[in-house]
């Protein structure tokens, strides 16, 4: 089969886009469709590679190295909020012809990386490893696991990823690893302000050459209309509420597979069930019954602009614990901004049964926060953009 029959054989991303349109899943946005047909000419491009690499003499056996060498151009896609970016997005990672191939949020990643350059160090100096820089290694085993790096929600706020990004990325692009982000600013616009910018900005030119700069801006915040129609409180509890959580919950997904997600806060892991993109979703018991203290509040409110928290139960005097945490929650979802939505057995004015004490006084503040995070002023103000894990993608 030659390439170019390769090529045309491909599942596209034109295709699935028009499905969704003539659904009526989506509408059809002339910006959106620019970004598709950028996408398809990427997934193309990779296939064709991976096929001369393989076709070439004794392909069988230096395909791998052949694959890294090739050169193939990446595409940082930038626009304002629920424009449809991560969508698009997700629907080029499910395509990409790569075994090797890794989705993750900007942030999650270099945590990541962090945690290797921490790893190669220790192995130094348990004489396990050579070499005093820890960059190659770590970017060579990056590059080993994934051809195609997929990022979402691209800002650099971190004094310690700007440091590191463009001997990182220098490294990665050497072996052949080809970029997809999405990001809510332009490459020139990334750590704006932040400190020593100067030495970041070899890493904006790196980007610009090893990837195509596409805007996707249609001026139309799709991810916002359907959120501000979502039921945001259902009460009570029972059969029927949960399969209203399920259809909003389907209707926050739009259409992408969720999964698992874990954030690392000073050490510790906070297990995230169930997310897609930038929306999570809990049971109360999860969030309330366990462990969690501010930090870990602020974490989920900084990575996730909606939360879905299953099951709130009225809540007893003596579920001191529960209680306070729920507070605790509410008001950092609150002070960030974050939507909601829940199922509840009360209304909020009756989801506390004690009378007396701190958090009976507190939870009124709880109450009327949860019913102003009802409201449409509160859904359709855009949420804040200066938390300190970044700024969403659409």
């Amino acid at each position: 089969m030659s390439l170019r029959d390769a090529s045309s054989a491909l599942p596209s991303l034109a295709h699935r886009y028009r499905r969704l349109v003539e659904a009526g899943e989506i509408r059809k946005d002339a910006s959106q469709e620019k970004a598709v047909a950028a996408l398809d000419r990427l997934i193309v491009e990779i296939s064709s590679s991976r096929l001369a690499a393989k076709s070439s003499a004794l392909g069988w056996l230096f395909a791998k190295r052949q694959d890294r060498g090739k050169s193939v151009r990446g595409l940082y896609l930038h626009g304002s909020v629920g424009t449809g970016k991560t969508m698009l997005m997700d629907m080029f990672f499910e395509l990409a012809p790569s075994r090797r191939k890794r989705r993750a949020h900007f942030n999650d990643f270099m945590a990541d990386v962090h945690d290797r350059i921490d790893a190669h160090r220790r192995a130094l100096k348990r004489g396990e490893a050579k070499g005093d820089d820890p960059i190659p290694p770590v970017a060579a085993a990056i590059a080993d696991e994934a051809r195609v790096l997929c990022f979402d929600e691209f800002a650099v706020t971190d004094i310690a990823d700007a440091m590191i990004l463009s001997r990182l990325f220098s490294a990665l692009f050497a072996h052949g690893v080809v970029l997809v982000a999405t990001s809510n600013v332009a490459p020139r616009d990334l750590y704006r302000d932040g400190l020593n910018r100067q030495l970041f900005l070899p890493f904006i030119d790196l980007l610009e050459e090893h990837t195509d700069v596409l805007q996707l801006d249609s001026g139309i915040d799709y991810r916002r209309e359907k959120l501000s129609r979502l039921p945001v409180y259902l009460t009570p509890l029972g059969a029927d509420t949960d399969r209203r959580m399920d259809d909003a919950w389907k209707i926050a997904m739009n259409g992408s597979a969720e999964a698992p997600v874990d954030l690392t806060v000073k050490g510790r892991t906070v297990h995230v069930p169930r997310a897609v993109r930038d929306v999570a979703r809990f049971s109360f018991a999860e969030l309330c019954e366990e462990p969690h203290g501010a930090r870990d509040f602020l974490a989920i409110a900084d990575r996730f602009h909606t939360i879905f928290i299953d099951r709130i139960p009225v809540l007893a005097a003596a579920q001191r614990n529960e209680t306070k945490r729920f507070i605790l929650l509410i008001d950092t979802l609150y002070d960030r901004h974050a939507r909601i939505v829940v199922s509840a057995a009360a209304p909020p004015e009756r989801l506390y049964a004690g009378r007396t004490g701190t958090e009976a006084f507190e939870f009124e503040r709880t109450a009327s926060r949860l019913t102003e995070m009802q409201t449409r002023e509160w859904l359709e103000t855009p949420e804040r953009d200066d938390a300190p894990g970044g700024t969403s993608a659409g």
